[in-house]
């Protein structure tokens, strides 16, 4: 049986090893993902373009109801303002 001492040696040991091989994994992802990107000739929003829908696009929705009185639109998402609560969307549509 091994003793405390001698255990907390070898698990600075296996995280000296972990480490190092982290960083050789790391480093030969990194000059493959090179060559591919040379040999195809890719840029950055090749390979990290935001779709609709993702976060931080910003994009601005469309608004879909109207208050006839006031003019003010909402779009249907969150919740609904008061003057459009419990009453029949359809009368608001745009």
């Amino acid at each position: 049986m091994s003793s405390y001492k001698e255990l907390l040696a070898q698990r600075e040991q296996l995280d000296k090893q972990i480490k190092e091989a982290v960083q050789r994994e790391k480093a030969d992802g990194i000059a493959k993902a090179k060559l591919i990107i040379e040999e195809y000739d890719l840029i950055a929003s090749d390979l990290f373009s935001r779709k609709n829908g993702s976060r931080g696009s910003g994009a601005k929705v469309a608004p879909k109801y109207r208050n006839p009185t006031t003019g003010e639109t909402w779009t249907g998402r969150g919740k609904a303002p008061k003057w459009i609560e419990g009453k029949n969307r359809s009368n608001f549509s745009i």
